[in-house]
C-alpha cells in the first residue's frame, strides 16, 4: 500500500514492485485483505499499470539443482502474486551461464520457463535485455527470440526494453531516427506484440560498455535528446514506462525525476511533430 501511495505523491501512472526483498530467497505473502485493498486503490486510483520485478538471485540458466529449485520456487511465487493484484507482468533477468556453454544454459532457460507458466494462471512473464555484463544472457534481440523459442513460444512471454541496458549493450539510441532503426530491428526478430513494458533510465556508462549504471534521464550518456526520444517513440505509445533510479538526489526516485520524464517526453513529442512537417 505504500508503494501505491508513494506512486501517487510523484504522480505517476504506473509503478513496479518487488513482491519481497531483491536480495532475498524468503518470500512476502500477502494477506487478502491486503491485495483487496490494493485492487481497490488500482480501481479508483491514477496508477493503470503495476509490474513486478523478480527477485536479483534467480538465475533459470544454472544448472545447479538447489539454485534451480529456489530460482523456480520464486518466479512462481511472483507469478502468482501478480495473478493476486492483476499485474501486467513479472520482468525477469534472464540469467548467466555462469561460465558454462551457451548452448546448454539456453535451453535450461527455456525449461524452466516453460515450468513456471504452467505453474501459474495468466501473470506475463517478460524477460528484459541485459547490458552484456560478463556472461549474462538476454544482451541481443536474437538471443531474447531464441529463448522465447526454447520456452514454447507461450503467448505469457513478453519482453521489457530497457534503455539503459540496450545503450550499454551497444545500440546507439541517442536520436529519434537511430532509436527507429533499433526498433525495426526488434520488430523483425521478435515483434512488437510481445513488447509489454518499459524501464526507462539514462546510462553512466558508454556505448557498448556492457555495464549496467544508471543515470537520472537526461544526465547521462543518452542525454535530453535520447531519452526524449525513448520516450515519445510511437511504437512505444501506451506501453507501462518505469524509471528504476536512482533519481537526482542519489536515492529512490521522485516526485522532481516524475516530473522531468514527462517535460522529456513533451519534448520528444514536439520534436517529432516538426520533423514531420
Amino acid at each position: 500500500m505504500q508503494a501505491h501511495e508513494r506512486a501517487v505523491e510523484r504522480g505517476c501512472e504506473a509503478m513496479q514492485v518487488f513482491n519481497q526483498s531483491p536480495r532475498m530467497w524468503r518470500p512476502t505473502r500477502w494477506k487478502p485483505d491486503d491485495v483487496e485493498e490494493f485492487l481497490e486503490l488500482r480501481k479508483h486510483g491514477p496508477v493503470r499499470s503495476v509490474t513486478i520485478h523478480a527477485v536479483y538471485l534467480i538465475n533459470p540458466a544454472t544448472k545447479d539443482r538447489e539454485m534451480r529449485k529456489k530460482s523456480a520456487d520464486s518466479l512462481i511465487h511472483a507469478l502468482r502474486m501478480g495473478d493476486e493484484i492483476k499485474a501486467d507482468g513479472v520482468v525477469l533477468h534472464p540469467g548467466s551461464t555462469v561460465g558454462e556453454p551457451l548452448d546448454e544454459a539456453l535451453p535450461r532457460v527455456g525449461e524452466m520457463v516453460r515450468h513456471v507458466l504452467k505453474e501459474s494462471e495468466g501473470c506475463r512473464l517478460l524477460l528484459e535485455n541485459t547490458a552484456g555484463a560478463g556472461t549474462t544472457l538476454g544482451r541481443s534481440f536474437e538471443e531474447l527470440r531464441e529463448l522465447i523459442d526454447l520456452a514454447g513460444g507461450d503467448k505469457r512471454i513478453g519482453i521489457c526494453l530497457d534503455s539503459c541496458h540496450m545503450y550499454g549493450s551497444g545500440f546507439d539510441i541517442t536520436t529519434a531516427d537511430k532509436l527507429s532503426e533499433v526498433i525495426d530491428s526488434y520488430a523483425k526478430v521478435i515483434g512488437m506484440r510481445r513488447l509489454k513494458c518499459l524501464h526507462v533510465n539514462d546510462s553512466l556508462a558508454s556505448l557498448g560498455s556492457n555495464r549496467d549504471r544508471h543515470a537520472p534521464p537526461g544526465d547521462g550518456e543518452l542525454g535530453p535528446r535520447g531519452c526524449a526520444a525513448f520516450l515519445s517513440e510511437p511504437r512505444f505509445e501506451k506501453l507501462p514506462a518505469l524509471f528504476e533510479g536512482p533519481g537526482v538526489d542519489g536515492h529512490a526516485p521522485e516526485k522532481v525525476d516524475v516530473d522531468k520524464l514527462k517535460k522529456l517526453r513533451a519534448q520528444g513529442l514536439r520534436s517529432r511533430k516538426r520533423r514531420a512537417k
